[in-house]
């Protein structure tokens, strides 16, 4: 009775999941030093995105929203990370979790001039990454694929992009 009470109150928060023709209950969200669930989706020009071809790579993972006014204060800051720190190995990529998909994300990736990839989660991502109840939700993944980092809600910008620098400083496990 417990898990269906979690399950209901999960679905109410987060209205992605709520819109799925075939609920399924969120498997746990990652652990830190855990790898990062694997994904391959579509970005806005049909080129597909593999997380775990950016092995190698930090990655910074962004789950947001065009609807979401948190997302759109961190944006902005993601896309200056990628712009300085590029070179020394970094790659976000967004995961917009909008119901109606490319519908409102395409429009806003016009206006927003974002310079990572985006993609449209589907149902099966956000059951892997722990249904994902609230946004804007980032992720930190090291160069080794496992989660470096998991913050629910807005980061602290410079707390975060220190442990970017952290991250890059650090070799990949041999």
């Amino acid at each position: 009775m417990l898990l269906r009470t979690f399950a209901v109150a999960l679905v109410a928060m987060c209205p992605f999941l709520a819109s799925q023709t075939a609920p399924q209950l969120a498997q746990p969200a990652p652990q830190v030093g855990q790898p990062a669930p694997d994904f391959t989706l579509d970005d806005s020009a049909g080129s597909p995105v593999k997380l775990s071809a950016y092995k190698g790579k930090v990655v910074l993972l962004d789950f947001w929203a065009t609807w979401c006014t948190g997302c759109k204060v961190e944006i902005p800051w993601y896309v200056e990370f990628q712009n300085k720190y590029r070179n020394d190995g970094l790659a976000a990529i967004g995961v917009s979790m909008d119901d109606d998909g490319w519908k409102s994300v395409k429009p806003f990736l016009e206006e927003h001039k974002l310079n990572y990839p985006v993609v449209i989660a589907n149902q099966d991502l956000a059951t892997r990454y722990g249904g994902l109840p609230s946004l804007p939700m980032t992720l930190l993944i090291d160069r080794d694929g496992k989660i470096a980092e998991s913050h629910a809600g807005m980061v602290d910008k410079g707390a975060f992009e220190n442990k970017i620098k952290t991250l890059l400083r650090q070799s990949p496990a041999r």
